[in-house]
């Protein structure tokens, strides 16, 4: 439980404070050249059309390389993205992950009006009633993350992506927290319209 508080500190004081830039050894042109396969189901751009696959325009370098790593080494139980990520090298990893993140992402549609209020309260003061801290802490007033830590930026993400990876994280199908299981353990205290209501915020703010 210490180890968990702690992780969620340091998130707090370093949030949103740590440029993505030159953490990730990797070449944005050859990426690009790498790129062919990713644009079926991520965009030609990084933005997906489909919201069931989430957009990976402007997302953080270092969270792109360890998700990549975490479908290949099974942490992540993906069957579409491990045969993508199995057939990439280290050097792949990181050129396509420093491409993706220079490419701007696209605005998309607001969040439902009949949530707001209560996913605004569950993103930005988390619940007293099940001990659920704050998404803010670690992923910023305006979901831009940490690249630091390797928290990913979520602002304009497709709410029903992040609901599907919050399920995954409530029922243990997705593990990339790591040890400390910080995803995990705030997932599993949340209602399916908690998960709704935080998504649907989550996917209004840019």
């Amino acid at each position: 439980m210490k180890k968990k508080f702690a992780a969620l500190t340091m998130c707090v004081l370093i949030s949103g404070a740590v440029s993505a830039a030159g953490l990730v050894d990797g070449s944005a042109d050859a990426g690009k050249a790498k790129a062919i396969t990713c644009a079926a189901c991520h965009g030609p751009d990084g933005n997906s059309v489909n919201p069931v696959w989430p957009s990976i325009a402007g997302q953080h370098p270092t969270y792109i390389v360890n998700q990549l790593q975490a479908f290949k080494n099974g942490t992540r139980n993906e069957p579409l993205m491990l045969g993508q990520a199995m057939m990439l090298t280290d050097e792949d990893m990181r050129d396509l992950a420093v491409y993706f993140s220079e490419l701007p992402a696209a605005t998309k549609v607001v969040a439902n009006p009949a949530t707001l209020d209560h996913g605004e309260r569950l993103y930005r003061g988390g619940s007293r009633e099940n001990n659920t801290p704050a998404c803010i802490a670690c992923h910023g007033p305006n979901g831009r993350g940490n690249p630091a830590a390797s928290v990913p930026t979520l602002k304009g993400q497709y709410a029903v992506y992040i609901a599907a990876q919050l399920r995954a994280y409530a029922s243990g199908a997705r593990r990339s927290d790591g040890a400390t299981r910080v995803m995990r353990d705030i997932a599993a205290k949340l209602s399916e319209e908690d998960i709704v209501a935080v998504s649907s915020y989550v996917q209004g703010l840019q």
